[in-house]
């Protein structure tokens, strides 16, 4: 693959929000993953978010601009590539706010 492939948490990192709420935009951040997908790179939303809270978030990406290549599953070519579909998603980049500042990535 000639691109990487970036999952990135929703709460605490590209918003700063509690669970369920709505928060402020990490727009730094969110400015450096539309700089990644311009370049050809692929972004997964990857958080605990389901059902009605998921779908808040997915429309508060969109008002932000943010956009993704898969939400909480791999990337299409990564099944077809390993022949399966693996729990953990298969990623160069984790950005998450219980693993690294999202500020330290961008």
């Amino acid at each position: 693959m000639d691109y990487k492939i970036i999952a990135v948490d929703f709460d605490g990192t590209l918003c700063f929000s509690n669970w369920p709420e709505l928060g402020e935009p990490n727009t730094r951040l969110i400015r450096y993953l539309q700089a990644q997908q311009a370049a050809g790179n692929k972004i997964i939303l990857w958080t605990c978010r389901a059902g009605e809270a998921l779908s808040s978030a997915l429309d508060w990406c969109v008002e932000q601009g943010l956009s993704f290549d898969a939400i909480n599953d791999n990337l299409p070519e990564i099944v077809e590539l390993y022949g399966n579909n693996s729990r953990k998603i298969t990623c160069d980049i984790y950005i998450d706010d219980r693993n690294m500042l999202p500020e330290a990535v961008c």
